[in-house]
């Protein structure tokens, strides 16, 4: 089912890519569609495109047999001492810079960080709806209190630089806080107050656990 989007993934040095033909066709019979493997021991087909911290950047537009579609490849290497480091990146929206889809491609750790950290605290694998509509709503809210999460942690940091957030104790800050409401407002109690005592800042942190 085409839903409209677009993969970026990472392929294999060996996957079988065959450049397009882009010269004059015969008159008559089969238009002529490929034009040759893509080596990559010979660079000089790839467009070089630019150099970015370090990683030397190159692309093209090839056919893909595995993916049987036409497809973008970024083609990266960055020397390291006496080695050379590469990667092939590839899209399948042929529109997409090259740049671009470097960037998207090293963001993928932090996507991932932030999938598994609604997983396991924020509860986006929890809802059981089966609407659209709902399912929509449930994942957006997951993922919304969790960069609430991130953003009261980074407005808190004294020192950002090498600071690092646990999702798991900010979780249980806020049960901590929770219940301490609940237990004032059972007990008849002014939380205005107990916010304001020097030891409620203890309590709410009781089993919080260190980055």
């Amino acid at each position: 089912m085409d839903i409209g989007l677009h993969q970026i993934g990472k392929l294999r040095h060996d996957a079988n890519l065959r450049y397009l033909y882009q010269g004059p066709q015969k008159p008559r019979g089969r238009r002529r569609q490929y034009d040759g493997k893509v080596q990559f021991d010979d660079l000089s087909r790839l467009k070089w495109v630019r150099e970015m911290e370090g990683v030397y950047i190159y692309t093209t537009v090839v056919h893909s047999v595995g993916l049987k579609r036409t497809i973008r490849i970024t083609y990266l290497l960055k020397p390291d001492g006496h080695r050379l480091q590469t990667a092939l990146l590839f899209s399948t929206d042929t529109e997409l810079s090259a740049e671009q889809m470097y960037r998207y491609y090293k963001a993928r750790f932090q996507i991932e960080f932030l999938f598994r950290d609604a997983k396991q605290f924020t509860g986006l694998s929890d809802c059981q709806a089966r609407s659209k509509e709902a399912l929509h709503f449930h994942f957006n809210a997951a993922m919304t209190v969790l960069n609430l999460l991130k953003l009261e942690d980074r407005q808190q940091a004294s020192n950002s630089q090498g600071h690092v957030i646990s999702i798991m104790s900010w979780k249980i800050r806020k049960f901590n806080a929770h219940l301490l409401q609940r237990f004032s407002e059972k007990l008849g109690l002014d939380f205005s107050l107990i916010k304001s005592h020097p030891a409620y800042e203890t309590l709410q942190n009781y089993g919080a656990t260190a980055a």
